[in-house]
């Protein structure tokens, strides 16, 4: 069994499908995962949470925004997501959404998640 921490940069919903459907993959293939989500995909748990700001996108995009609905909840079921990035949460307007949706916090590089914690802990990084 490998482990991978897979990074999300990308606040692009088509990008952020990606991560979702490939984290799950991992995991289905026997391995470990950590999501962690970052910059400006933090942005997209406002979205996943129903909070204000991101309706237009859930309007005009029904489709995507249920299957990133969908793909989220699957992967927050399974417990792979690690953390979300506190400084750029709060930046982007969704940390009381992630904390709303139980979502664990990380900070401990200056506000946000460090990759060398999961480097040590022998995580194989992959950034989106």
């Amino acid at each position: 069994m490998r482990k991978f921490a897979l990074f999300a940069f990308n606040g692009d919903p088509m990008c952020f499908v990606h991560v979702l459907l490939n984290a799950l993959d991992i995991k289905e293939k026997g391995h470990e995962v950590a999501l962690v989500v970052e910059g400006s995909a933090t942005k997209l748990v406002k979205l996943l949470s129903g909070g204000p700001g991101l309706e237009d996108f859930a309007q005009q995009n029904p489709q995507m925004h249920k299957m990133i609905a969908d793909l989220f909840q699957q992967v927050k079921e399974a417990d792979m997501i690690s953390c979300v990035c506190q400084a750029c949460s709060n930046m982007m307007g969704s940390l009381e959404d992630a904390k709303g949706l139980a979502l664990p916090l990380c900070s401990e590089l200056k506000g946000h998640p460090s990759m060398t914690r999961y480097i040590e802990e022998g995580y194989e990084i992959i950034s989106f």
